[in-house]
């Protein structure tokens, strides 16, 4: 039973109590025994028969009249002899009783503790509040708990009996059985409350005992668990556990047990075999990304969560693994040959690692920043992937955007600037583009102008306007070059000029240093049948009378012509370059021409003239015949119209060949693995440009602050080295742009 006395307090104190007179020593302890008597019938379950109130009284006297010594020491000495009792009999249950015959006692202590201070609460209120004993007093229900767990909890025979039998169900428990929870629970509440305000009792009893357990239970599981079963049979098991144990600590664990439980169990189950887990050989995590095993990766990245250091083995393996993909696909050996299969090929592992980041790591910045810097690994590896980027890109302005609409473009251009932002070397990836740009745009081959400029656009937002600058101007030439056209055909017929016997002529006029320039080209006056000449000069005169003041320059080279042509199987119409142009139509006065002949009729350069003659009499179009046959041309081989040419097609398209040199290595102006000439020449003066525009600003600056800063200005387009700025910066000095300062080497002065 449980009996609260309250207290009855008006304005003259304790009502019930009237009388003042002094009480000595005797009078105190024949006090004390009538409330020693009332403890123990409290004790012996007879409280029914005590009047509470005049127990109070008795109390309240002795702490009044300065007895409270009595008091306390009489009360602790009952409650030892009491427990001491209660301790030999709960010693004396067998195991397999221990814990519900200590859960009795518990609750029975606890509600006569209850019982007890009611009586005594004035004594806690005054004589132990207000002791000045060097022995710490503790109040009347403290004072029970600090007992109690002397003489009974830590009894010689239930101590270590209590810590076995706790954790020996716990264990039976983990292996399956079904256990008396609510026994465990009462033991472990008990153990936590005799520790008077502290957990120590708990912790030294319980907790630190079984820790330990724990961790030896799950260490010998784990290490059989792992090598017995695949990597996600072992994460699967690892999740049912970790359920276990957190279900554990909430019904019968003190809550601030679980989190280092918690922590135990994650340290055996997934920080102690992380390794394991990834490196598992055909189920780990190398094996989950190769087969798209999105849940098991999940789960996986699900688990390391728990354990955060164990994430930096998943994203060094995500590294490794993609790097290795992505060289070996970059490399000589790899099968992807084509530059349309290479991207293709680069876009679908792109695209296969962005569904693995989304579904399986939610996205995680670190892994998104892995992602990206794997993929800057190989897409770097030289001028490849900027190269056939924008030969695909090529691919799809000629020939892709026929069947799809405005809306089906975005998703394919998209795809090409996510790669194109793994690019260190952007500049590579617009020389190539815009080679590729000024022949679509020359030719008349891009068959959709809106993706044209969306992906002008895209690059713009990339890199800013000044990477884009000479693409959009590019595409200005081409719309005044047609108004142009329209200006001079319209005085053309105004002029009655006789048109019948002369080409028709179509010419682009192009802004130097917009467009590409031209590996090969020759003089106008040079070769060029007197025809085409006529028209040329016709043009040049009604384009300088129209603009004063500019020059036009005729790049043959980048020229097409269309010519009819006349077989004994037929009637032909050609598309060829404009030099072909002119090596076919010496074939109207000569049957036979040497190599020599042609090149000193037409002025071609020789290297030049041998890709456009060789284009003619390749196997598939072979419009002219060499002899003697082979590879290799020579100044003596002979050539003649092929009368015997046939195809399908009326018009027919003669490509140029790519030449290769003996060692495999590309034609002029380009080798294999490095930058373009082209484009270092470009990247020098852009260094210079930096240097001494940073300089013109600060006046005075160190050399590592110099080269810290340029390489940031030019990290938009490319990303130069420090050795290359230094080269730089001395080529400036001999100039005259720059100096050293004379006190300090290490820095430079701007020169005015």
């Amino acid at each position: 039973m449980e009996c609260i006395f309250a207290e009855m307090r008006g304005a003259g104190g304790i009502r019930s109590v009237k009388n003042n007179a002094h009480m000595d020593r005797a009078a105190a302890e024949k006090v004390w025994r009538s409330l020693e008597s009332a403890i123990h019938e409290i004790h012996q379950q007879n409280a029914s028969v005590l009047s509470f109130e005049m127990l109070y009284r008795n109390a309240y006297n002795l702490c009044l009249h300065k007895h409270g010594e009595i008091l306390y020491e009489g009360v602790r000495k009952t409650l030892d002899i009491h427990l001491r009792k209660v301790g030999e009999s709960v010693a004396k249950a067998g195991d397999e009783i221990l814990l519900r015959t200590l859960s009795e006692k518990w609750d029975f202590h606890k509600t006569t503790s209850v019982m007890v201070r009611d009586i005594l609460m004035y004594m806690d209120r005054t004589y132990v509040v207000q002791s000045k004993s060097d022995r710490k007093r503790l109040p009347v229900y403290d004072l029970g708990l600090q007992l109690f767990r002397s003489a009974v909890v830590h009894h010689e025979r239930v101590k270590e009996r209590l810590s076995r039998i706790v954790l020996g169900l716990i264990r039976r428990e983990r292996d399956g059985e079904v256990i008396e929870r609510e026994l465990i629970r009462s033991a472990l509440s008990m153990l936590v409350e005799v520790g008077v305000h502290s957990k120590s009792v708990y912790i030294s009893d319980f907790e630190v005992p079984f820790l330990n357990e724990t961790w030896k239970y799950y260490r010998s599981e784990t290490l059989e668990y792992i090598e017995n079963n695949t990597c996600p049979e072992y994460m699967r098991k690892a999740e049912d556990r970790l359920e276990q144990e957190r279900r554990r600590a909430q019904l019968y664990l003190d809550p601030s047990t679980e989190a280092k439980l918690m922590a135990s169990v994650e340290k055996s189950w997934i920080d102690e075999h992380s390794s394991k887990m990834v490196s598992m050989a055909n189920s780990g995590f190398f094996s989950m990304l190769r087969d798209d095993r999105i849940a098991d990766l999940k789960r996986m990245y699900a688990l390391f969560s728990r354990v955060p250091n164990t994430l930096q083995k998943m994203r060094d393996a995500l590294a490794k693994e993609v790097i290795e993909t992505g060289r070996a696909l970059v490399g000589e050996e790899s099968p992807h040959r084509s530059p349309i299969d290479f991207v293709k090929a680069l876009l679908a592992m792109h695209e296969k690692y962005t569904k693995v980041l989304t579904g399986a790591f939610g996205n995680d910045k670190l892994f998104q920043k892995t992602l990206k810097t794997a993929f800057e690994d190989f897409v770097n590896r030289g001028p490849k992937c900027s190269k056939f980027l924008s030969t695909y890109v090529d691919d799809i302005m000629k020939r892709s955007c026929r069947d799809q609409d405005e809306q089906g473009m975005e998703p394919q251009l998209d795809k090409v600037v996510t790669i194109f932002r793994f690019l260190n070397d952007k500049d590579i990836f617009e020389s190539y583009y815009k080679q590729h740009l000024s022949k679509r745009l020359l030719s008349d081959r891009s068959v959709n102008d809106y993706a044209e400029q969306t992906m002008i656009t895209k690059l713009k937002r990339e890199c800013g306007h000044q990477f884009t600058q000479k693409l959009e101007h590019m595409f200005k030439d081409i719309k005044l070059s047609k108004e142009l056209m329209e200006k001079y055909r319209s005085n053309l017929t105004r002029g009655r000029i006789r048109r019948q016997r002369l080409p028709d002529l179509n010419v682009h006029v192009l802004t130097t240093g917009s467009w590409p320039t031209p590996q090969d080209d020759v003089d106008a006056s040079t070769g060029i049948p007197s025809a085409v000449e006529s028209c040329c000069s016709g043009f040049k005169g009604f384009y300088l009378n129209t603009h004063t003041g500019r020059r036009l320059t005729w790049q043959m080279g980048m020229g097409t012509a269309d010519i009819k042509a006349k077989f004994a199987t037929g009637n032909k119409e050609l598309v060829v370059s404009t030099f072909q142009m002119c090596i076919l139509l010496l074939f109207n006065d000569s049957d036979v021409l040497t190599f020599k002949e042609i090149k000193d009729a037409t002025g071609i350069p020789a290297n030049s003239l041998k890709r456009h003659i060789i284009s003619l009499s390749a196997p598939k179009f072979k419009v002219l015949l060499k002899s003697p046959k082979g590879k290799s041309i020579s100044e003596e081989n002979t050539f003649e119209v092929n009368e015997k040419f046939k195809s399908k097609l009326y018009r027919v398209r003669i490509p140029l060949i790519s030449m290769r040199s003996k060692a495999g290595g590309s034609s002029k102006g380009s080798r294999p693995g490095a930058v373009p000439l082209k484009v270092e020449e470009s990247r020098r003066h852009l260094i210079d440009a930096a240097i001494v525009r940073v300089l013109k600003t600060r006046k005075t600056m160190l050399h590592n602050n110099l080269i810290a800063e340029v390489t940031k200005q030019l990290s938009a387009r490319f990303k130069p080295t420090p050795t290359q700025i230094k080269k730089r910066v001395e080529s400036l000095i001999e100039r005259d742009y720059m100096e050293r300062d004379e006190a300090d080497r290490k820095r430079y002065l701007y020169v005015a």
